[in-house]
């Protein structure tokens, strides 16, 4: 195929990577340094990447160079196709691929352990790696994994999901604070003070509670660690999966339960693309797990 400006080149992963390294950098000049090519190598490839994709993915009107709504999406599945490609050129892979599995926080909560020891004793040959990455689908849109347990409802292109279990929330609250004096707590109950929120891999956001009866002040965290710590530190109260309390005890937070919200949903995750063969066996094995331990 050609065009009036000559043959059109197939894109290659030296493109990929160039691209990826602009979007990591935001700045031509690091992206070189860091790929160990010249300034203007680089700008010949990424405009040779957008011309064959016929779409700007990089906005240059600024020193530091931010992406467009077009390059947002397109660094997730340039990700995922360079993590897929070292992964299957990797020697170290050929004779045992393993099984990624992510997780932002708490992974399958109380039947974490029983999974893991039951796929070590069925599956020896695929070990099981559980990986934990604070983002949304905690790496599963990048390629950083194969499956992923994610919680709440997920807004990602490109995922089949499938529900393992609905869990309760707690409120989390500062231990030694007034809330903690409380057997169970209700949304209104925590809606007098700030709430913190997670708002990189969290679940919880100020529309769970009523219009109208929302908190006036939030605090926001990047991970499971900040928010525990903010809100031992007494900077306000926090909502999440009842897991959480098992998977992240805390000795400046006291769970709670919180009566009157909804469950959320614990989902099983993975790309709607041929993926690990094993993907299946985990579902299996974690809809048994999970139906042995809560069956009457």
């Amino acid at each position: 195929m050609s065009t009036g400006q000559g043959p059109v080149r197939p894109v290659e992963l030296r493109h990929l990577r160039a691209f990826l390294a602009v979007a990591e950098a935001g700045n031509v000049t690091r992206a070189a340094a860091a790929l160990r090519l010249t300034q203007p190598a680089v700008s010949r490839t990424l405009a040779a990447l957008e011309q064959h994709l016929g779409v700007r993915l990089v906005d240059r009107s600024t020193h530091h160079l931010s992406l467009t709504p077009e390059g947002v999406v397109f660094r997730d599945k340039a990700a995922a196709a360079v993590a897929a490609f070292d992964e299957a050129v990797d020697p170290g892979g050929l004779r045992h691929w393993p099984l990624r599995l992510g997780h932002a926080w708490s992974a399958l909560g109380p039947y974490t352990t029983p999974l893991l020891r039951s796929w070590q004793q069925r599956h020896p040959e695929t070990p099981l790696e559980l990986l934990r990455i604070d983002d949304r689908t905690a790496g599963l849109t990048r390629g950083e994994v194969d499956a992923a347990l994610l919680r709440g409802p997920v807004d990602a292109p490109g995922l089949v999901t499938e529900v393992l279990l609905s869990e309760d929330r707690v409120a989390a609250v500062t231990a030694d604070g007034p809330l903690a004096a409380h057997a169970t707590l209700r949304l209104a109950d925590l809606a007098g003070g700030p709430i913190v929120l997670n708002t990189v891999s969290g679940t919880t956001t100020v529309d769970l509670w009523p219009r109208g009866a929302r908190p006036a002040a939030t605090v926001t965290v990047a991970n499971t660690d900040d928010w525990l710590t903010a809100i031992a530190a007494g900077r306000g109260s926090g909502v999440s999966a009842a897991s959480t309390a098992d998977m992240h005890p805390h000795a400046g937070v006291a769970y709670r339960p919180l009566v009157d919200a909804p469950t959320v949903p614990l989902l099983l995750a993975r790309r709607d693309a041929p993926g690990h063969p094993a993907l299946p066996e985990l579902a299996s094995l974690a809809h048994e797990i999970i139906g042995r331990n809560i069956a009457p």
